[in-house]
């Protein structure tokens, strides 16, 4: 029986030629699996033929968009997840949707092997590889850039050769990796760490320091799910799509960052994410209204954790399922509506309104009705400093 080798495709150059590419070096036949997760550009049935015409023996086409939102950006908005405190994983949750597909069309057709276009030195080979093992731990992987050293050049040459159906335009100055949770942007005059980014690298956001009207927006969760924009119901991707649009206009969720990357080097990127910033600056603060001070605090440590094994592609692992056991837990209560001002590339927090609200208005107040009973604060004091005052004693003889 012909080896099968399910391949994940976009469309473009690279994968379209890595499917005779992987024909001829291993002798199998393809299926090209292509999955949108809200990355715009072609049309699904335009991109399944054109695998087809590109020696595919089948193609598979998944619109993800719903999926994407609701099982990997959701999670990572209840979880604050933010990579080194800035980056909000828009690659990073993407890889395990895809890596799903993957697996279930191998074992669909009977495929042995799942192939990638990743290189060798980014993450995405991680991800994609350690997801695939995870679910489906027989399968193999190949990734014929980096095995087979297929450049660019090398995929011209081949897509010349055998006359595929793909426009060899220019390539872009910049490798762009994009989806509805934001956009990342690296390569070209980027590299030099010294170079400021300029607008073309932008296409999720404006300007925000073009004069404009500022937006203000409600934002209403229960249970940590974002279920409406100003009081109208929206689905997960509804929300991120709405402020994708509302907050890039006002130039939200531009980061700039020198990452440590999982293969050890470290990358400057570019990320624009104006829906994830805005829903997960609300989410936060709505939490610290919502989540008990001891609870929030070891929040915040499984929120770092949890980023770090998202981002180095071990979204299937033990661990991360465990995690997102507490996080659940942790968001039982956080509903309520934030109010925020989007303006001048900020989202600004302005308001917050919750049933489940542990702000206590008489025990905050500094005026009459104040309920706060400061006569005990004294002796608590004293009980919570006698440690470090007996050690002091020692310490200062």
């Amino acid at each position: 029986m012909t080896e099968r080798v399910v391949l994940a495709y976009s469309g473009g150059l690279d994968t379209s030629v890595a499917i005779g590419w992987i024909a001829e070096e291993t002798g199998a036949e393809v299926i090209a699996v292509a999955v949108d997760v809200g990355q715009g550009g072609e049309d699904l049935d335009v991109i399944r033929k054109r695998a087809l015409a590109c020696g595919a023996v089948e193609a598979e086409v998944a619109d993800a968009k719903d999926e994407f939102a609701d099982e990997y950006c959701l999670p990572a908005i209840k979880a604050n997840a933010l990579y080194m405190d800035r980056y909000p994983l828009v690659s990073a949750l993407s890889r395990p949707t895809i890596v799903k597909h993957l697996v279930a069309a191998a074992k669909k057709h009977n495929a042995g092997i799942v192939a990638h276009g990743c290189t060798g030195k980014g993450n995405d080979q991680v991800r994609f590889e350690a997801g695939i093992s995870a679910l489906g731990p027989d399968l193999k992987c190949i990734a014929p850039v980096r095995d087979y050293a297929m450049t660019r050049d090398k995929a011209i040459a081949f897509c010349e050769e055998k006359q595929l159906p793909i426009v060899t335009t220019k390539k872009s100055p910049y490798s762009i990796d994009q989806n509805v949770f934001g956009r990342a942007v690296e390569t070209g005059f980027l590299e030099d760490i010294w170079n400021a980014p300029i607008e073309d690298v932008y296409e999720y956001t404006s300007n925000p320091a073009e004069p404009r009207e500022a937006d203000e927006v409600v934002i209403s969760f229960k249970a940590g799910v974002p279920v409406a924009i100003d009081g109208r119901p929206v689905t997960v991707l509804q929300a991120i799509q709405q402020l994708n649009e509302r907050a890039g206009a006002q130039g939200i969720g531009r980061i700039d960052i020198v990452e440590d990357r999982l293969v050890g080097i470290k990358s400057r990127e570019v990320y624009e994410a104006p829906g994830a910033i805005a829903l997960i600056t609300a989410h936060q603060e709505l939490e610290n209204v919502t989540v008990e001070r001891e609870l929030a605090r070891y929040k915040r440590q499984v929120e770092q954790r949890w980023g770090e094994l998202v981002y180095d592609g071990l979204w299937f692992s033990p661990l991360k399922r465990a995690l997102d056991g507490f996080i659940n837990e942790a968001n039982q209560h956080v509903t309520g509506d934030i109010r925020m001002t989007l303006h001048g590339g900020r989202a600004v927090v302005t308001g917050r309104k919750s049933d489940e609200s542990l702000y206590d208005f008489n025990l905050a107040t500094y005026d009459t009705g104040d309920t706060f009973d400061q006569s005990k604060a004294q002796g608590f004091i004293e009980i919570f400093g006698l440690s470090s005052k007996i050690a002091a004693r020692r310490d200062l003889a």
